[in-house]
């Protein structure tokens, strides 16, 4: 099932059951989608898809493919290596990416696959860690490398998370729908040109790993994204460097999920 978070025609906010190829709307979704839900038979119209959902936290892997390892110069890591992004980074398909008015001269795009975290999980083993996914969606780890690797003395948080820097969706694939997803393509088209191609099967560690590792002392709750790395052909490692640029258009396509595509345009105090 496709799960889309919308504006409906009033102006609220709903979550529906969404199928792309029949036109008229989405099947309303009551209750809670970490709980007990259902998928009414009240169809309504779509005014706008959001971002599939407002995560509680974003959790986010670096150097998780062994090629953006080695264009970045980082060796492939023993375990998963953990930032976070903030949540006021979060914006949907559609919505711009903005160049922030504080300096946004080096705005790199970064595919991504997201896991997203049914159930709370705590000190889960990796056998039972697909017990606590709810299902997938797309993101742009979008990253201000100024910020990122000279500004802020290789801090991450700041670059990666200003305003509009991390793009979810179009949906949630609930989990059902996807047997392997250490298997599927993913791949960035900047305007027109795949700039990352690549396949879920080369990331270091797998959803189960992830999944069990970061919950080791560190409560996952319902709603947690986690962003599970990009792969080789990042901006700033080209020759010339390839940064975001107004007026560009940046789509995120992962296999089985769905394409988010985005615009890119400066930040207007």
């Amino acid at each position: 099932m496709k799960i889309i978070r919308f504006e409906t025609e009033d102006h609220s906010v709903a979550y529906g059951a969404f199928d792309p190829g029949e036109p008229g709307g989405a099947y309303i979704i009551e209750g809670n989608l970490f709980g007990d839900y259902r998928v009414s038979g009240k169809k309504v119209a779509v005014r706008r898809i959001m971002a599939p959902l407002a995560p509680v936290n974003i959790l986010a892997l670096g150097i998780n493919y062994k090629k953006h390892g080695e264009e970045t110069s980082l060796s492939a890591p023993d375990q998963p290596v953990l930032f976070l992004k903030a949540t006021t980074s979060v914006i949907g398909p559609g919505e711009p990416i903005m160049l922030p008015a504080a300096g946004g001269s080096e705005v790199d795009y970064e595919a991504e696959m997201v896991v997203i975290i049914g159930k709370t999980a705590k000190n889960i083993p990796a056998e039972k860690a697909m017990e606590y996914v709810m299902g997938y969606t797309c993101a742009n780890d979008v990253s201000a490398r100024d910020w990122q690797i000279r500004k802020q003395k290789k801090q991450w948080a700041r670059g990666k998370s200003f305003d509009t820097f991390c793009p979810l969706g179009p949906w949630i694939v609930t989990k059902d729908e996807i047997e392997d997803p250490d298997n599927l393509a993913i791949r960035t088209i900047l305007n027109g040109q795949v700039l990352q191609e690549a396949v879920t099967s080369d990331m270091i560690f797998p959803v189960r790993e992830i999944v069990s590792n970061l919950s080791q002392s560190l409560t996952l709750l319902p709603g947690t994204v986690i962003l599970t790395g990009t792969p080789e052909g990042v901006g700033f490692t080209r020759t010339p460097p390839i940064f975001l640029k107004d007026g560009d258009s940046v789509t995120i396509e992962v296999e089985m999920i769905g394409k988010l595509s985005n615009p890119v345009v400066v930040e207007r105090l």
